[in-house]
């Protein structure tokens, strides 16, 4: 068993979480991760790549496992991975693209508005 998948069962046993909750969870934490380490907003498309690349290098190593352990190779079930990392953090790409929900406003911008409502 290669250190990856020694790793994945470990969480899968001591965190209590399914496999597919830790994908989500994984896509999640790198987004937003991503964004912190390198100042990114939602709406660029660099931390959503950086999900996609590990989810499809993650993918990639399984593939070479099953193929180096000789376990059957499920491609339905690779896709079923990646999209479930890519789920959330492309629709906040795409929420944070079309609408403004994560828009962050100035305090100059934050005083007008106050102004206006008064």
């Amino acid at each position: 068993m290669s250190p990856l998948q020694a790793a994945k069962l470990y969480l899968v046993d001591h965190v209590g979480l399914a496999k597919d909750a830790l994908h989500i969870y994984v896509g999640l934490t790198l987004f937003f991760a991503s964004m912190l380490v390198m100042r990114w907003k939602p709406h660029q498309w660099r931390p959503w790549l950086v999900v996609a690349m590990m989810a499809i290098l993650g993918e990639v190593w399984d593939l070479r496992d099953s193929r180096v352990y000789g376990t059957p190779v499920e491609l339905s079930r690779n896709w079923h991975d990646v999209w479930n990392t890519l789920f959330w953090p492309t629709v906040i790409l795409l929420l944070a693209r079309s609408t403004t929900l994560f828009a962050v406003s100035s305090p100059a911008q934050d005083a007008a508005s106050q102004s206006d409502q008064g």
